[in-house]
């Protein structure tokens, strides 16, 4: 007899039958292994068209299934079912969450402060810089960073969320042990050693199919609170994102871009049709805070906030913040008097006049500051035009 766990990801396999009936028969009946001992008739009785009922009984091809879940273990991923209770909660409410998610990677996904920021794969050097800025700013909240993994928009938000040593998750439109793109195997590798995962509701070795993608947005979307759009065009995936996250009743974000590039035509008009502006991470933040309310914060939760040293803290560390409605990154010990701050920055500043261009890395290396430390006065330092940041996270004098 098949394991429970087979049944699943069995009725899932029925011709016919999608995440709508699978919910449907899974809160008419329970389990799935239930379903597959009732009649055709007791299943069309359900609202189930005859045929599909029938499809369900005669099914018998349960063996690959099993060597599918057996298969799980060894690259690292696991089934979270949708009445499991890790199963993730924003996910459960929309009107066709998956059945199962296949899940590669250490990351809980109850976690329900999730926000998604996607956009244009051929994305310009100012969206690539916004994305990856909005990731970081996030992560570095206590936000988890959901993205798709693709190219552009999408690797720069997971990038960001990641420079800030903060939880990211990559939805994918394929099995979870296939990269794509494979340029980003590195990065999914990043994620997956970062605390985050990769997640997909298709079977384990399903290649990128173009049809596959459309549906994946629903799971991108439904994860999150709400969804950021960077640099969108006029027929950009990311539209399709942006109308499930209002099927779903989840916050609409984009981010403006100029009226002469056909890159944010798409974007520019979701703002027309009444998306929230976003010019920096507390447009994003303010807007949610409503929907924070009465949430865990990160201290009650007991998540370190973007903990950056590999040391554990001393006891007097606030490493856990509450900040109300979300959590915000503890201040750094070199960081705390306006004194230490003017020599940080100082420090940065003369690193970077001896170079043409220097890499992060390089620049936390010779100044002797941490990684936190040297990330927060670069992003200050742009913002107030004194710094430039170019691809491949190098940095020069502006």
């Amino acid at each position: 007899m098949p394991s429970p766990d087979v049944y699943w990801l069995a009725l899932r396999r029925v011709h016919g039958v999608g995440p709508r009936t699978c919910k449907l028969l899974i809160e008419k009946f329970g389990a799935p292994e239930k379903i597959f001992q009732l009649t055709p008739d007791q299943i069309a009785a359900a609202g189930v068209p005859r045929n599909t009922a029938r499809s369900i009984c005669e099914f018998r091809d349960f063996e690959p299934l099993e060597k599918e879940l057996c298969e799980l273990p060894n690259i690292g991923a696991r089934l979270i079912k949708w009445s499991d209770a890790d199963y993730p909660p924003n996910l459960r409410q929309i009107a066709d969450p998956p059945p199962f998610l296949f899940v590669r990677g250490t990351a809980t996904l109850t976690d329900s402060t999730c926000i998604a920021i996607v956009g244009a794969r051929a994305a310009s050097d100012i969206g690539r810089r916004m994305a990856q800025r909005l990731g970081l700013e996030l992560a570095a909240k206590g936000f988890t960073v959901v993205s798709g993994l693709a190219r552009g928009i999408d690797g720069e938000a997971h990038q960001g969320a990641l420079d800030a040593h903060g939880k990211t998750l990559a939805v994918l439109g394929c099995g979870v042990d296939v990269i794509y793109p494979a340029e980003h195997r590195k990065l999914a590798e990043a994620i997956i050693a970062g605390g985050g995962a990769l997640i997909s509701e298709l079977p384990i070795g399903m290649q990128p199919l173009a049809e596959n993608f459309p549906t994946r947005n629903r799971i991108l979307s439904g994860l999150c609170l709400g969804v950021v759009i960077v640099e969108a065009a006029e027929k950009s995936g990311s539209l399709i994102t942006a109308r499930m996250a209002l099927e779903q009743d989840r916050q609409v974000f984009a981010v403006p871009g100029s009226p002469l590039s056909g890159k944010t035509r798409g974007s520019n008009r979701l703002l027309k049709e009444g998306a929230k502006l976003v010019e920096c991470v507390e447009d994003v933040i303010e807007e949610l805070a409503p929907q924070m309310v009465g949430r865990p914060s990160a201290a009650e939760r007991r998540i370190p906030i973007a903990a950056v040293e590999p040391a554990p803290p001393p006891p007097t560390s606030n490493v856990y913040v509450s900040a109300g409605v979300a959590p915000l990154l503890a201040t750094p010990e070199d960081a705390k008097t306006p004194e230490v701050a003017i020599d940080s920055t100082i420090t940065i500043l003369n690193n970077l006049k001896d170079s043409e261009r220097l890499h992060v890395d390089s620049i936390i290396e010779s100044s002797g500051l941490n990684a936190q430390t040297v990330l927060r006065l670069l992003l200050e330092l742009e913002l107030e035009g004194r710094v430039t940041q170019h691809p491949g996270k190098l940095f020069s004098l502006a």
